[in-house]
């Protein structure tokens, strides 16, 4: 028998911290803690001792250990970050500052709109003497004196990071290289970002943004990941730490600590990465991933099996969305093109001033948690909503490891919602839950049906500790009609993170006409991007890794200004490669809005993507049962279904196989999770061990027998309102 191998994902939400154990025998371990806010290391160390303990495994088995993390977009929320200094070329200080003129979203038509404060104030923009063209040539050479006079300067007013986005530096990045070099040495003690190193990508006001967030939550991010590191190294783990990034890759902690807004959106991505591997698994070309956790909810697409990835998004802002947002600070890296939206387990409900219920976006967050945790929280939330309709067992929430309070759920709910909308109790819980629905759809069609996506022709995938609660209602407002809950769905993105591969994305700006393009410029294009790949992978891939390039083309319609990444597949660059890319953006443009366009088209930025493919853990087969679930069966109780009482058989997931039925109503738990089955619909346990929800037809439905799921008496209702 091989040597046990060992592979570990931690994922930290703003409720939880999630971890994964699997090793390359088939065995795995899940593992949920409270997320520890305070000192997120803690969090992290209590869980893998926890994992190693249940695993029977040595540290120094640990071969990879792969984290995501809320810490940089809470950074950015709370304004958290570094302060900020910024040097730009003479007669540019102003660009950042003046932005794009316009306000996003609801307060696009608001006519006393006050855009949010900046990152930096223009105070701490300095500039200097240096001039490169679109093209690259050096107009003026850069002075190092102008360079040592704005570093000190911002230094001596305060700056902790020093970002610098030099005009046109993508198409020559010399004159950034030396501001660097001098920025250092002039100030060793502070964090130096710069743009061509980031991202050097054409559009100066994205560009800098980008650059400025990179520096804003740089040096906390690098703090807590060298010393998350060393508490690693101490108890004997001497794997690579790997940090998730926003595009579905896997990074090393080294670069992570240099590139930090690569990361910013790392827990949810890990989440779509683990619905695309389900995709690709069960066979399913088209899958809508939802993930609520505590804090947030999060959806995504996944098309052929793989996540669908923009390159631009807003970080900080009310609504999360690639390409869209309420606010926030504009970012261009690769990033799976997901939605987000402040409505999670932990959301808190309110009745508003004009009497109106409300839930999120703000939440109770681990501490002090939902009524429910007793742990000082006592305004309600969707978890005590949740608890209240009976679709949480008090007694086994997080495996057991937490006795929940129903009664102060109750009382919660009763006192903020109930008694000032003069209804009662479960009433209320109803409104919250649906609600929360109505709050987390929005996502959901943001990544569909604003993409030009029939929601209806994919399967929606749940995923989080309460995503299976609410999913099928979900899928209804959509016309979905198979939900697809993965096994221990509460821990699905520390899954995630571990059939993650290592890789790097690299981008050209070259812009020309698609009907003039010089296919053998443009392989050289590409071939440089490669070679900067294979150098960036020298270290961690190995003779026998396995390497996978990815190239693509962001084409426009030459008069219009946003671009559509397509795909460039394999084979040499040729006229017949090009003439196809360029019949691929036009399908994808009729379907995004509706109409062919027959205006020519600009090649604008080419892309790469490298990747080492990485050991993936394999889960032990399952075979196919008898089909009878009642073996998994654990007993009845009490839940609400679409304003009815029903005495609900509940099941343990652990002991259903393949194969299994269950009509419902029904829930089925497990440690991380509870999976809600609607009357109306049937489970089934596919080969792989997922629940795949459906509707059922009049006929097939289950009449009352043994009074499972037969309906309460109103006293009952009574008496416990």
């Amino acid at each position: 028998m091989s040597a046990r191998r060992i592979f570990i994902g931690v994922d930290i939400g703003g409720t939880f911290t999630d971890l994964v154990l699997a090793d390359n025998r088939g065995a795995i371990h899940n593992i949920k803690t409270l997320t520890t806010a305070d000192d997120p290391v803690r969090g992290v160390m209590t869980a893998v001792a926890q994992g190693l303990d249940e695993a029977g495994a040595a540290p120094g088995e640990v071969t990879r250990f792969v984290h995501a993390t809320t810490l940089p977009t809470n950074l950015v929320l709370e304004r958290k970050g570094a302060k900020l200094g910024l040097i730009a070329t003479a007669g540019f200080g102003d660009l950042f500052h003046i932005g794009k003129q316009h306000a996003i979203g609801p307060d696009r038509f608001n006519l006393s709109y006050t855009p949010p404060a900046p990152l930096l104030p223009r105070s701490m923009v300095a500039e200097v003497r240096e001039r490169v063209n679109a093209a690259g040539a050096v107009l003026r050479p850069i002075d190092h004196a102008d360079i040592e006079r704005a570093v000190r300067g911002l230094v001596e007013r305060g700056a902790e990071a020093i970002a610098v986005c030099l005009l046109n530096s993508y198409a020559n990045p010399a004159h950034e290289a030396v501001v660097g070099e001098v920025a250092r040495a002039v100030a060793p003690g502070a964090y130096v970002c710069l743009s061509s190193e980031v991202w050097p990508e054409f559009q100066e006001y994205e560009r800098a943004a980008t650059t400025l967030i990179s520096a804003y939550i740089g040096p906390t991010l690098a703090n807590y990941v060298g010393r998350l590191e060393d508490a690693l190294r101490g108890i004997g783990i001497d794997a690579e730490l790997q940090i998730m990034q926003s595009s579905g890759a896997v990074m090393g902690a080294a670069m992570a600590a240099r590139k930090a807004a690569y990361a910013i959106e790392s827990g949810p991505a890990a989440g779509v990465m683990a619905a695309a591997h389900l995709a690709r698994e069960a066979g399913r070309p088209g899958l809508v991933s939802f993930d609520m956790g505590g804090t947030t909810a999060k959806a995504g697409l996944v098309v052929d099996g793989e996540p669908r990835i923009t390159h631009q998004f807003r970080a900080g802002g009310g609504t999360s969305a690639a390409g869209r947002a309420d606010a926030g600070e504009p970012i261009k890296v690769p990033v799976i093109d997901l939605a987000e939206v402040g409505a999670g387990g932990g959301s808190i409900a309110r009745v508003d001033t004009g009497g109106f219920l409300r839930v999120g976006p703000h939440s109770a967050s681990s501490y002090p948690g939902p009524a429910c945790y007793g742990l000082g929280g006592t305004q309600p939330t969707v978890t005590d909503a949740n608890v209240v309709l009976g679709y949480i067992n008090p007694g086994y929430f997080a495996g057991g490891s937490m006795t929940l309070d129903a009664e102060a759920s109750r009382r919660a709910i009763e006192e903020h919602v109930a008694w000032p909308l003069g209804i009662d109790v479960v009433a209320a819980a109803r409104g919250i839950h649906a609600l929360a629905n109505t709050a987390m759809a929005a996502a959901i069609r943001v990544v569909t049906l604003q993409r030009g996506i029939d929601p209806r022709d994919h399967a929606l995938v749940a995923s989080g500790g309460a995503g299976p609660i609410h999913a099928v209602k979900l899928a209804e407002l959509f016309g979905i009609e198979t939900v697809i809950i993965p096994p221990s769905p509460g821990v699905r993105s520390a899954w995630g993170l571990l059939i993650s591969d290592l890789a790097h994305d690299f981008v050209a700006t070259a812009i020309m006409r698609a009907a003039e393009a010089d296919p053998a410029r443009i392989a050289t294009i590409l071939a440089g991007l490669e070679e900067k790949g294979r150098q960036a992978l020298a270290r961690a891939a190995s003779a026998e890794t396995r390497i996978v390039v990815q190239r693509s083309i962001d084409i426009r319609l030459a008069h219009q200004h946003q671009e559509i990444t397509v795909p460039l597949g394999d084979g040499p660059v040729d006229a017949a490669l090009l003439e196809r890319a360029e019949g691929d953006f036009r399908t994808i443009y009729a379907r995004t809005f509706g109409i062919r366009p027959k205006e020519a088209c600009q090649f604008v930025n080419f892309r790469l993507r490298i990747s080492a493919v990485v050991e993936k853990p394999a889960p032990l087969g399952r075979a196919w049962g008898d089909g009878v679930a009642d073996r998994a069966r654990k007993g009845v109780r009490q839940a609400w279904f679409d304003g009815r009482a029903l005495a609900t058989p509940v099941y343990d997931r652990a002991r259903l196989e393949p194969g299994d039925r269950i009509m419902g109503p029904a829930i089925v738990e497990e440690p991380d999770s509870s999976t809600i089955c609607p009357d109306g619909y049937a489970a089934t346990v596919d080969l792989h061990g997922n629940l795949l929800i459906s509707p059922v037809s009049a006929d097939e439905r289950a009449g009352p027998e043994d009074g499972d799921a037969a309906p309460v008496a109103r006293t009952l209702h009574d008496a416990l309102c």
